[in-house]
């Protein structure tokens, strides 16, 4: 096979995925484009899980709605990294103090502060503008999933939608998920959360995901559950109006 077909074949490839195949080679390694980009991904990442949430800015772009500001037990990022277990508990003395709401929003960093900073807002932003009333926003740092079931329960809410930073990976460093619990408490089995994950540009387009986070909302409040035990009758794709998911 001539070399022509073999660079068509391998540039059609590259234009399907993000995944990193047809690199090439140079002799019996990469050719130095790959190898920088390689290590450039891996930089990125490991800034993504060792970064904190951009707080001031995260303030203002959710400043229209009840806000307020959590830790997890972990007491810095080292310890979370090292210690999931406290990443799920908040803070010793933490005291929660929000309007009464049937649902809170909870913005994690989890292992991706780039990804909180770049797509929560617009997820928070959008899922409110479907609701007839405000839900209460936390911003929680040092957080993994299982915090939201202890935030919504202290909160009194029906439900809690918690967006957290995803592990990276060398294709993406800024993928969002959405967890979502009806009834929130501490304690509760992944079985009971709902998943919506890989929201970015290059992945679930955020305000579309915010979509599916309404039309879960609105299954999980007919049907007073979540998780495994929730029925798929309606696509989760169904669009709420106003009202309909608050």
């Amino acid at each position: 096979m001539s070399d022509a077909p073999v660079t068509a074949l391998s540039a059609r490839l590259r234009a399907m995925t993000a995944a990193r195949v047809a690199l090439g080679r140079s002799g019996s390694g990469l050719p130095t484009r790959a190898a920088l980009a390689f290590a450039l991904d891996h930089a990125r990442a490991r800034e993504a899980v060792w970064s904190a949430m951009d707080l001031p800015a995260l303030r203002t772009a959710l400043s229209a709605w009840p806000l307020a500001e959590v830790g997890s037990a972990a007491p810095d990022r080292a310890a979370y990294i090292r210690r999931p277990d406290l990443g799920r508990r908040l803070a010793p003395g933490t005291v929660l103090s929000l309007p009464k709401s049937d649902l809170v929003i909870v913005v994690a960093d989890g292992l991706s502060a780039t990804a909180v900073d770049a797509h929560a807002a617009t997820v928070v932003n959008a899922l409110q503008a479907l609701r007839a009333a405000p839900a209460s926003v936390v911003l929680a740092e040092r957080a993994r999933v299982a915090l939201g079931d202890e935030i919504g329960a202290a909160a009194g809410a029906d439900a809690v939608v918690l967006l957290i930073g995803e592990r990276p990976g060398l294709s993406a460093a800024d993928s969002l998920g959405a967890y979502i619990t009806w009834a929130p408490e501490p304690g509760l089995p992944d079985s009971r959360r709902n998943c919506i994950s890989n929201i970015r540009p290059g992945g679930l387009d955020p305000e579309e995901a915010a979509h599916r986070i309404a039309g879960l909302l609105a299954q999980m409040k007919r049907a007073k559950t979540s998780g495994v035990a929730l029925p798929r009758a309606v696509p989760i794709t169904a669009e709420p109006g106003p009202g309909q998911i608050g």
